[in-house]
């Protein structure tokens, strides 16, 4: 069986082509389409048609490529950039319209979810109970659990890229002040989350997405083209001095720094300070860098539960029943 996922983001839109005979998505081909769908949404979030019309060519194309691949239909979601537009309706209308197939905004809870069940499958379970720390571009997910899914799972309007945008559009490399704002409304959104973490003492935490892959290169990680096998970690204090470090630099200097890549250098500093505060507040002093992560918790959501797990989700509207009711936004009436 071969099946394929097409991710939404902020800066990015992403395929991935897997086979999952024994139960295990392995990738067969991946492939991305530059957009920065954020840079291109107005003070309220809402995206015009250009960026529209670009997203649907990407989606368009993804798809075209994976059925070269021989993959099935792709599983298609996007994330907060198209989740919190308010013309997110219009956006899901025109992708479906356009290409046939309908796209997907998952709530950040059920990101949380299927993020969390990726990180639980890689790690395992001598893991023992988990907590997982996801930073996006629109999005902080954070979640924890003793078994498949979460006990608990919380999506915080902390992405690197809204709040570089929010807080450090301004000046380069950003002021003292603006760094300060920062970190006080970081520490606001995440007084209640991070307590329930403390509270719970997890045994393994771990951090997902590519500002934690790219900060935990920073700090001294493997390089990836070591594979996914290395160990990586990342650690509280090798991070705060990061902060320090990227904080001195403008945007433009960011990316000759180790693991800082061009697109994501202007949010890095952003993605650390939100990184090191949830590590600091919630009392956790390493976390393990998985390389699954969303992506890879939708396919083998649909390999363990059947592919009627997300069929059922978008005609019903509800992306995770029977566990839960938050709803899953899809364009238009069911085909």
């Amino acid at each position: 069986m071969r099946m394929s996922v097409i991710d939404v983001g902020s800066n990015t839109i992403r395929l991935m082509v897997a086979d999952a005979e024994r139960g295990v998505p392995l990738p067969v081909h991946t492939a991305k389409w530059k957009q920065r769908l954020s840079e291109q949404a107005d003070e309220d979030g809402r995206l015009g048609e250009a960026a529209v019309a670009h997203l649907v060519r990407a989606r368009a194309a993804a798809a075209a490529t994976a059925e070269r691949w021989g993959a099935d239909a792709p599983l298609a979601f996007a994330t907060a950039v198209v989740r919190d537009a308010p013309n997110r309706q219009e956006i899901l209308q025109a992708v479906r319209s356009e290409t046939g197939v309908p796209l997907c905004t998952l709530p950040g809870e059920v990101e949380a979810d299927l993020t969390f069940l990726a990180a639980r499958r890689w790690m395992g379970w001598r893991s023992g109970p988990v907590a997982l720390m996801d930073i996006g571009g629109g999005s902080l997910e954070v979640a924890f659990g003793r078994g498949r899914l979460p006990d608990f799972a919380a999506s915080l309007p902390l992405g690197a890229n809204l709040l570089t945008r929010e807080y450090f559009a301004q000046t380069d490399p950003p002021s003292a002040a603006d760094i300060r704002a920062l970190r006080r409304r970081v520490r606001h959104e995440l007084r209640d989350v991070a307590a329930r973490i403390r509270w719970e003492r997890p045994c393994t935490t771990v951090a997902t997405s590519r500002t934690f892959q790219q900060l935990a290169r920073l700090c001294g990680a493997p390089v990836g083209r070591r594979g996914p096998f290395v160990p990586r970690r990342l650690r509280r204090g090798d991070l705060r001095r990061a902060i320090d470090e990227l904080a001195a630099l403008p945007a433009a200097e960011r990316s000759q720094l180790p693991g800082i890549s061009a697109p994501r250098a202007r949010q890095s500093l952003a993605g650390a300070i939100v990184g090191h505060t949830v590590m600091r507040l919630g009392n956790v002093k390493t976390v393990t860098i998985c390389p699954w992560a969303l992506r890879e918790g939708v396919l083998l959501r649909s390999i363990e539960d059947g592919a009627g797990w997300w069929s059922e989700a978008v005609r019903d509207g509800s992306a995770d029943a029977p566990r839960c009711a938050r709803p899953l936004h899809v364009a238009g009436p069911p085909a």
